[in-house]
């Protein structure tokens, strides 16, 4: 009769997830800059004239003319190339493309725009592969752990973006989306039990003290944000009033929460596992426990915090390498100091996190943990 009601907590735990997440679905969208720009659609490239491109060194510039198969009639199209590796793209007969198709195109006329390679197929493709993965290896837990995923994106697509762009505080508006977000993930793994709670707690804990540091650090080394991608198309797209830094500082907590989270989620069934099997252990003992299960995972999630936030820059760093710079120079670009700040803040987030956690799962558990078999809901912590 207990397990029934565990499964019914489950169940309208995930309706609701679900019923939020048709919402956000439906939520509409921020008022678009400018004017339209066409409709993005699908076709082949059919051949391709590079006649007009020029070489100097590693680049390319000039304009390719294509001839493109779209809806059963034959287009003409332009892709110019500006000797930018990051944005150019070189087509090749029998790509797929995207063009901008405008109201009035025809055939004999018209030159589309060819906008980008066409990607969708295979990134459903392998968005499909990934969540059939997870729900035969994570059975119901990856059924949940996907309803996770899919809110998560679209809190962060169509609540927290466009807010940003409203003009709301960006750090502290990422940091409720946050809280919101690890409620959600954490209860819909863990369940709603003591676990969970715990494991909540001690994320949003470490979180908290992680957006403060972030603020200071920020100050004290004079970040600007500017370092992040865009961010003068931003700025041209209409956007003046954005606060670069602050949205900078959210980037920051959004990045961390998740390696946050697994080590909160760690701590917390570690201390419950063993408060399951010893109940007779004092609230300090299993303080100490957890603390000495956070020191284990703590030294190898830090070095994976680095290792991702490191792969992001790894370019600009073999600039500074090739150029000869010494450490101590590079150190203060406001590049470098940008990556080195998130890296930083997201390591003590991590650091902060295991004794909070620890601290919290030993005051749950402690003297309230059901015997082995009973069950381990939030209405007994």
């Amino acid at each position: 009769m207990k397990k029934y009601k565990v499964n019914i907590r489950e169940i309208i735990l995930i309706s609701g997830v679900m019923l939020l997440s048709i919402a956000l679905f439906f939520l509409p969208a921020p008022p678009r800059v400018g004017t339209s720009l066409g409709r993005a659609v699908r076709a082949k490239i059919l051949s391709v004239d590079d006649s007009s491109l020029t070489r100097q060194g590693l680049l390319l510039y000039g304009s390719q003319r294509l001839t493109v198969a779209l809806d059963g009639k034959t287009f003409r199209a332009s892709n110019e190339l500006r000797g930018q590796p990051e944005l150019d793209k070189v087509f090749k007969p029998g790509d797929c493309a995207v063009v901008i198709l405008h109201e009035g195109d025809t055939p004999q006329k018209s030159v589309l725009t060819a906008q980008e390679h066409y990607r969708n197929f295979w990134s459903f493709t392998l968005f499909a592969a990934f969540c059939l993965l997870l729900c035969l290896f994570g059975s119901f837990t990856g059924v949940k752990a996907l309803f996770s995923f899919l809110f998560s994106c679209l809190v962060i697509w169509k609540l927290v973006i466009p807010l940003i762009l409203r003009g709301w505080p960006a750090s502290w508006l990422i940091f409720g989306a946050v809280v919101i977000l690890t409620a959600v993930i954490t209860f819909l793994v863990a369940g709603l039990t003591r676990k969970g709670l715990a494991a909540f707690a001690g994320s949003i804990s470490g979180v908290a003290a992680g957006l403060l540091l972030a603020h200071v650090a920020g100050r004290l080394m004079h970040i600007n944000g500017a370092a992040q991608p865009y961010v003068q198309t931003l700025f041209y797209s209409g956007y003046e009033h954005l606060d670069i830094p602050d949205i900078f500082i959210g980037a920051m907590i959004l990045a961390g929460a998740g390696a946050v989270m697994d080590l909160a989620m760690d701590i917390a069934a570690g201390v419950e596992e063993v408060a399951l099997h010893n109940p007779g252990l004092s609230r300090r003992e299993l303080i100490r426990l957890g603390i000495r299960i956070g020191r284990s995972v703590t030294g190898t999630m830090t070095t994976t915090l680095l290792l991702a936030y490191s792969g992001g820059y790894l370019t600009l760093l073999m600039v500074f390498s090739a150029q000869g710079t010494p450490v101590s120079v590079f150190l203060n670009s406001s590049l470098v100091a940008s990556e080195l700040v998130k890296t930083l803040v997201g390591s003590f987030c991590l650091v902060l996190v295991a004794p909070l956690t620890a601290l919290i799962s030993g005051w749950i558990f402690f003297r309230k943990t059901p015997p082995a078999g009973e069950n381990n809901s939030m209405e007994r912590a």
